[in-house]
């Protein structure tokens, strides 16, 4: 069952792979016989332009990023490059919109710089649709000091989150606390996070941590995501978490994170 599981993962992983002739056109591009690295965002994205912006410059200081260091290897060992030059792609999409304010974006990340096997990577994104900016959850928390309760309540509830989704997997062996070792009760070592969505509309049913292939597991594996119900964060909510978190993770939701 176990081989099975991990095999599957790097099926999964596989057909996780850009596939060119498939995608639509790029929202930017860069493309030499060093790199070929492409962005693209989703509809929902484009439809709001401060975001698809912010996101475009991101985007496009990452393109920049990953020529110059192709461009350097290349140059430092050109051998490495005889199949050809990296292939690099970024997907921004929209998790969920909670309140008609809080959005949050997934950025996926894929990496293929002929090493041993492609990487992939994932981080997230909170904007408020009112202010046109990136924020934090720190507003929706009393407190997120490193090593606080509310900190430490919600790594306990990511690991135990994690323990779950391993059991299902059927890849207990790697519970462990050497492969949680990263998850640290400080908002920016605790893992990369969303608002999850609802059953009741406007709300959040919790947050999603999402963690990427070798975080907290072998590669074969592939990456996971880990849920903190809203109640669990209750004692520790201002009154605009309070506000805005309420229902239940929609059925399926578990399952189309991952």
């Amino acid at each position: 069952m176990r081989t099975i599981a991990a095999l599957s993962a790097v099926v999964a992983i596989a057909l996780a792979s850009p596939s060119h002739a498939a995608d639509p056109k790029p929202d930017a591009v860069i493309k030499n016989r060093n790199i070929e690295a492409r962005v693209f965002f989703d509809d929902k994205i484009k439809a709001d332009a401060a975001l698809a912006a912010d996101c475009l410059t991101e985007g496009k200081k990452w393109l920049d990023k990953n020529a110059a260091d192709a461009a350097a290897s290349r140059k430092e060992d050109p051998q490495f490059f005889k199949d050809g030059g990296w292939d690099f792609e970024r997907k921004y999409s929209i998790r969920s919109v909670v309140a008609d304010r809080y959005v949050s974006l997934l950025r996926d990340d894929y990496m293929d710089t002929h090493g041993a096997h492609p990487n992939s990577d994932v981080n997230t994104i909170l904007w408020d649709k009112t202010e046109n900016k990136r924020i934090s959850i720190r507003r929706l928390l009393t407190e997120t000091a490193d090593n606080d309760a509310t900190m430490k309540t919600m790594v306990k509830a990511v690991i135990a989150s994690l323990r779950s989704e391993k059991k299902r997997r059927d890849t207990s062996e790697t519970a462990t606390d050497e492969w949680f070792k990263g998850v640290e009760p400080s908002l920016v070592k605790i893992g990369a996070v969303t608002l999850a969505p609802s059953t009741e509309a406007g709300k959040s049913s919790g947050l999603t941590f999402h963690y990427p292939p070798y975080a907290v597991g072998p590669y074969a594996e592939g990456g996971y995501v880990a849920f903190v119900p809203w109640e669990t964060l209750k004692p520790y909510l201002t009154v605009e978490g309070a506000r805005i978190f309420g229902g239940a993770r929609p059925k399926g939701d578990a399952d189309e994170a991952q």
